[in-house]
């Protein structure tokens, strides 16, 4: 048979396999925006719209007197036709023509669009008088000699602009397709479905990001890339924003001046339709770089008002024709506390005296009331202190609320602040510098966290503005979709779809193959990296010694990127850019940085222990440090063409206090002297000691026959020959012996044969014998009698060793007057956190329904502690945050999260609950009988998310994630 038979074979499946590929992407390719997916690659009926036919793509009109940045985008949704089928339509600023025709506008602004409305051909009922609303809407006989139109029609400017970039991710263009490099849907046909798609008003008015901490990364690609942060970038930003259905930035201003750096920027950021501020240190639209350039004086208004208000008169008059949202108040220079004048009363009467001259300012200089011009006071870190002494202010400012720092919202509109005018809204973090340590590298941020916290937001009122901290903005792309989406619809991202988000974005990113592979990946990347962030990590995380925690989480990360490089793999070519920067590198990076973290515990524990593994773990972190830099030097370097150079410049290794070092630097290693004679040592499951040695003989953790757990023992080398060595140990004890890849080491894994035993507890011996060393391991097992294993059916089991369990495996749930504890899937570090809904549910003055209902079974009576593992809420009420709990019928306990309202940074409990991304609340209790019992969760207030319950007699021993959950007993 012929050679070119199989090459051109070869060449036709490869592309029948394409081909399936792209039917079955376009068949599910869907919008984030819109709930209705009304673009199909198929017309279901003869009243479907034709965008792309026949080789053909039908052409836009439009009013040449329209917004310019409604013309712009125009000429993107032309141009997004041809990313995906090749076709560029024409765009035409004149009476439609033509069979078919694709008609946009803003309403009051297009000609074309109020002939419609007019002739009642067009109902605008849903868009007028509405903010940023749009209409897309097939049409029959629009104008003379046109047979049917699709009409995309705005309340507003960024009205129609969302309309255009609907239709544009519908057809197949991610709003991702420049910033993360996802390549457009090739499509051979598109057809709108006859009908009328309206968007409504977004929940949030201003939705917004914050670039900012983007030294050295985005400053250095934007400096290489566009020769600094100029318009030639921002442009690329706006529109993003845009085809996301945000709104609002806070520009770069570590060392950037947004307005003097470019003049085209503020001016480029109005006609495209972006609502400029500054950020909550920077009053009246100036940059903190233009003072340190043009400041006379001191940044201090109780020695230098003229000074100050000289130079905030110039930036309202330079952009009050420009659309802005003014920042208000003050803060010392460099975002740090404000100079204060004196005692808390003088400070605050300082604070109101700098706003009232600020609206002077505005008054004098914009062409418009006060009230109605757009302002907000960022109620920021010392700020809250002089809110919460009384400070007052105009009724029409917007109140800012910030988080702390770490994603924990610090207060929620009251009743009383919600009928302000002004309303009030949230500014948010995904990335920070600051105490008690930075976070700037990867995407830290957990979606079912910031969808907690900011649906609280939502709930309460807090809805004028939200706007978050970036950094760099890559590699926050998820979160940052995750955002703004939510911002424009919190009802739509409920609860219950939640968990569907992500496999709905992997589908638009990558089609249908692999979305649910993608989003899985996503999902257990932000919870492995949201337990502990990379630059809080230490060798001392991870127990290497009890419940076999370093391992088990080192092996999660290997799993984890096995699944991901099997995808990347079977990916088509034009994907892989995208995947890597969006999943791959991301999760490549925490792995090694993770693994890193644990060989050079190891390293420093089997020095103790006179390992020579110890070196092997040495080169081992070594090797990981210089692969933490390959992968870099990958994502800057080889990654789309070089386009992304300098983004992974953050340092992440090598933190020793809040600040990052000035470059990635490798943890301290221990290098043992090898002696060439053989000989051996023993390490046990549950202990950092080593045998042969003075202490008590080794004894492993106890084994349970309810809960039937695998040990461990490791016989190590001392020297570089290999080691001899035998094993003896009692019938019912059984050892299964491997070896340790590289080493001449073994460890050994002990179980125990319960057919062997009778009830009750027994203890045996586990004998390590070599030609001149003997060591001999205490082995307890505890079998429970018939009585005991049938009164356990069904519950969380022990004879004594600690109860561990999810919140979410409640047996029964008790709801009351419509209030229940209900799950938030994905939120915390397992499965799901259960919260209280509806979350504006009123406080009870004791606890009381909803309960949550837990069945355990403890062997032994006498006083037990239980731990609750909760979110790091912070208070966001002056009441606090309370849960209570109980044992079987004593009455509830009252737990309070934090004892009083707390300001970030402000105590050791914050640090640590930010940094473990958890709190745990300790209560004691009496079992007074053994057996069965019943451990209850009482409401008191909404907003405490509860993740985990461990009940223990005896000190826990060490370990981040806690004891290993118990599964119910069947």
């Amino acid at each position: 048979m012929p050679v070119n038979f199989f090459k051109k074979s070869h060449i036709f499946f490869t592309f029948l396999i394409l081909f399936s590929f792209w039917i079955n992407y376009t068949k599910a390719q869907a919008s984030l925006g819109l709930e209705k997916q009304f673009i199909q690659e198929t017309r279901k009926n003869k009243e479907d719209f034709a965008l792309i036919e026949k080789g053909t793509a039908t052409n836009i009109f439009y009013d040449g007197n329209d917004y310019k940045g409604v013309i712009r985008a125009i000429g993107d949704l032309s141009q997004d036709f041809f990313r995906v089928s090749g076709l560029k339509p024409e765009l035409k600023s004149m009476s439609p023509a033509g069979k078919s025709a694709i008609i946009i506008g803003t309403l009051g602004k297009s000609k074309l669009i109020d002939q419609l409305v007019s002739s009642g051909k067009l109902s605008s009922s849903t868009i007028s008088g509405k903010w940023e609303s749009f209409v897309i809407s097939t049409v029959k006989n629009p104008f003379p000699g046109v047979n049917q139109a699709l009409v995309i029609a705005g309340s507003d400017k960024r009205g129609t602009i969302y309309g255009i970039y609907e239709v544009s991710e519908q057809l197949g263009v991610s709003p991702w397709y420049w910033w993360a490099d996802v390549p457009p849907k090739p499509r051979q046909s598109a057809f709108a479905l006859s009908g009328t798609y309206s968007s409504g008003e977004p929940a949030v008015k201003y939705r917004g990001i914050f670039i900012n901490d983007e030294a050295p990364a985005m400053t250095g690609w934007a400096k290489e890339k566009f020769d600094g942060m100029n318009s030639k970038m921002y442009t690329h930003m706006f529109e993003l924003l845009l085809r996301l259905r945000g709104n609002y930035l806070w520009p770069a201003m570590w060392s950037n001046a947004f307005n003097e750096d470019d003049p085209e920027n503020p001016r480029l950021a109005d006609e495209y339709g972006i609502v400029m501020g500054t950020s909550h240190h920077e009053p009246m639209i100036r940059a903190q770089q233009e003072w340190k350039k043009h400041g006379v004086g001191a940044w201090n208004y109780a020695t230098n008002p003229q000074g100050l208000n000289v130079f905030w008169q110039e930036g309202i008059k330079r952009n009050k024709n420009y659309e802005s949202l003014v920042t208000m108040g003050m803060r010392g220079d460099g975002d740090e506390p404000m100079v204060e004048g004196g005692d808390m009363a003088s400070n605050v009467k300082l604070l109101e005296n700098i706003i009232t001259d600020q609206r002077k300012i505005l008054t004098e200089n914009m062409d418009q009331p006060v009230e109605k011009i757009p302002q907000l006071w960022a109620i920021y870190k010392e700020v809250k202190d002089y809110y919460d002494f009384g400070m007052k202010v105009p009724d029409d400012i917007t109140l800012l609320w910030a988080d702390d720092n770490w994603g924990n919202l610090r207060h929620l509109p009251t009743a009383q602040e919600r009928k302000r005018s002004g309303g009030s809204g949230i500014y948010y973090h995904f990335d920070y510098v600051g105490a008690p340590r930075n976070y700037k590298w990867l995407n830290t941020t957990s979606l079912p966290k910031v969808w907690e916290q900011m649906n609280l937001a939502s709930q309460y009122g807090a809805d004028r503005v939200w706007v978050v901290n970036v950094g760099d903005l890559k590699p926050m792309e998820i979160p940052i979709e995750f955002f703004l989406r939510m911002a424009w619809n919190p009802n739509a991202m409920s609860r219950e779809k939640l968990a569907g988000f992500l496999e709905h974005w992997a589908t638009r990113e990558f089609g249908t193959g692999q979305a649910k592979e993608i989003a899985d990946l996503v999902r257990l990347y932000s919870k492995y990296t949201t337990r502990r962030k990379p630059e809080l990590l230490s060798p001392e995380t991870f127990s290497l010694a009890n419940f076999n925690e370093a391992q088990r989480v080192s092996m999660e990360w290997s799993a984890l990127n096995s699944r991901a490089a099997q995808v990347n793999e079977q990916l088509p070519q034009q994907y892989k850019d995208a995947f890597y920067q969006l999943v791959y590198y991301p999760i490549q990076a925490m792995k090694t940085v993770t693994d890193l973290y644990i060989a050079v515990g190891k390293n420093r524990l089997y020095f103790k222990q006179g390992r020579a593994a110890a070196n092997l773990q040495r080169n081992l972190a070594l090797d990981l440090f210089k692969q933490d830099q390959q992968l870099s030097d990958e994502y800057n370097h080889q990654l789309a063409g070089g386009k992304w150079n300098h983004m992974m410049d953050q340092v992440r290794i090598g933190y020793t206090s809040w600040n990052d070092p000035k470059k990635n630097i490798m943890p301290k290693t221990d290098e043992i002297q090898v002696p060439s004679a053989s000989g051996f040592g023993v390490a046990i499951d549950g202990s950092f000691d080593s045998w042969p040695s003075a202490a008590p003989a080794p004894t492993l953790p106890a084994f349970e026959s309810l809960n039937k757990s695998e040990s461990y023992f490791e016989v190590f080398a001392k020297g570089a020959a290999a080691i001899n060595f035998q094993l003896k140990a009692d019938q019912w004890i059984r050892l299964k012996k491997e070896s340790v890849p590289g080493t001449n080491d073994y460890r050994v894994f002990v179980d125990i044969d319960w057919t062997k035993l009778n009830s009750g507890k027994h203890e045996g011996k586990i004998q390590i014998s070599g030609d001149t060393t003997t060591v001999v391991i205490n082995v307890k097992a505890n079998k429970a009698t018939p009585k005991q294993l049938a009164e356990a059916k069904g519950t969380f089991a022990s004879l004594g060793a600690p109860i561990a369990f999810e919140a979410f495996l409640a047996s029964k749930k008790v709801s009351g007057n419509g209030i229940s504890w209900e799950a938030i899937p994905g939120y915390g570090r397992g499965k799901s956190g259960m919260s209280v809904f509806p979350v504006t549910s009123a406080s009870l003055e004791q606890p009381g329904t909803p309960v949550l209902e837990y069945p355990v079974f403890f062997a032994e009576s006498g006083e037990a502690k239980i731990d609750l593992v909760v979110g790091p809420t912070v208070n966001f009420s002056p009441e606090g945050l309370r849960v209570g709990i109980s044992v079987d019928g004593a009455a509830p306990q009252i737990l309070t999260i934090i004892a009083k309202p707390s300001a970030s940074g402000s105590d050791a409990s914050w640090a640590n609950a930010v940094k473990d991304n958890a709190r745990t609340l300790t209560s004691s209790h009496s079992f007074k009988n053994t057996g069965r019992h019943t451990v209850k969760i009482w409401m008191v207030d909404p907003a405490v998310v509860l993740e985990k319950i461990i009940i223990y007699k005896d000190k826990l021993p060490y370990s981040y994630l806690g004891p290993i959950e118990n599964k119910i007993l069947r």
